[in-house]
């Protein structure tokens, strides 16, 4: 599961800055940036925040969206809302098959650009979340999948997008430790030379799935335990959240990465 995100602006320029156009570049900051929440230091997906994306459409130039698809067959603001929390995530496994994803699996891929991911590990009868991110601090680029719904009542189109995600690697495996799952998850992180094989809008890309992600991924991560993201001690969307805190009761075992 992916359910906390930390993003920045600089973070989702990563991607168009390839591109080399400055022009464009200062204006996805001065026109697009405004119409997001970034910076993002700690947010949770049930918040719903308005991020840039990187679309088959255009590779290079982001649009906004909110983060929770709304598949474009929701006929009401009613089911809108009842299925906003539960499109978050996007199982890899099941994308095709879901009636929620297939359609945008199959022509609707995108990219969105983070600078780490938090998950929670449970020790003890207890949660202590940790702050995962790559070892040279360069963004993530995670896989996810995008839709457009016209809103029933005004006519306006929201944009919205889901965080695909994947079975464990070993490190999430010892993180991701809740006994309610079947297995540990975590968002499906592409590298360099695979971001364009995900955005490629090949009409077999199902058949291709399964080489993309039996591909080798060389992204290196890192972990550290960070202070609480729910309840009364949660300090808010502030820049110091994903700063390391000890906690001396975990054990040297549930650290050891």
């Amino acid at each position: 599961m992916c359910y906390d995100v930390k993003t920045s602006l600089e973070a989702q320029l990563k991607r168009a800055k390839r591109s080399q156009d400055l022009k464009a570049i200062e204006e996805i900051v001065e026109k697009l940036g405004p119409l997001t929440d970034l910076p993002l230091h700690h947010a949770s997906g049930f918040s719903h925040p308005e991020v840039l994306i990187y679309t088959n459409d255009d590779p290079f130039y982001p649009i906004v969206a909110t983060w929770g698809l709304i598949p474009h067959w929701v006929n009401s603001a009613e089911q809108q809302k009842k299925i906003w929390n539960s499109t978050l995530n996007a199982r890899v496994e099941t994308i095709f098959e879901k009636p929620a994803f297939k359609d945008a699996a199959n022509e609707k891929r995108c990219m969105l650009y983070v600078d780490g991911f938090y998950e929670h590990h449970h020790y003890n009868d207890n949660t202590y979340p940790f702050f995962i991110h790559r070892k040279n601090n360069q963004p993530l680029a995670l896989a996810a999948l995008w839709s457009e719904w016209i809103h029933p009542e005004h006519g306006g189109t929201i944009k919205s997008f889901s965080i695909v995600t994947t079975v464990g690697n070993g490190m999430m495996s010892k993180i991701h430790n809740n006994a309610k799952l079947k297995e540990p998850r975590m968002p499906l992180m592409l590298s360099e030379d695979l971001e364009e094989q995900w955005l490629s809008s090949n009409a077999d890309f199902e058949k291709e799935l399964t080489t993309l992600l039996n591909n080798d991924n060389d992204l290196e991560l890192k972990a550290h335990t960070v202070g609480k993201l729910r309840g009364k001690n949660y300090a808010g969307n502030i820049a110091s959240i994903s700063d390391e805190v000890v906690y001396t009761e975990l054990e040297p075992e549930e650290l050891n990465f």
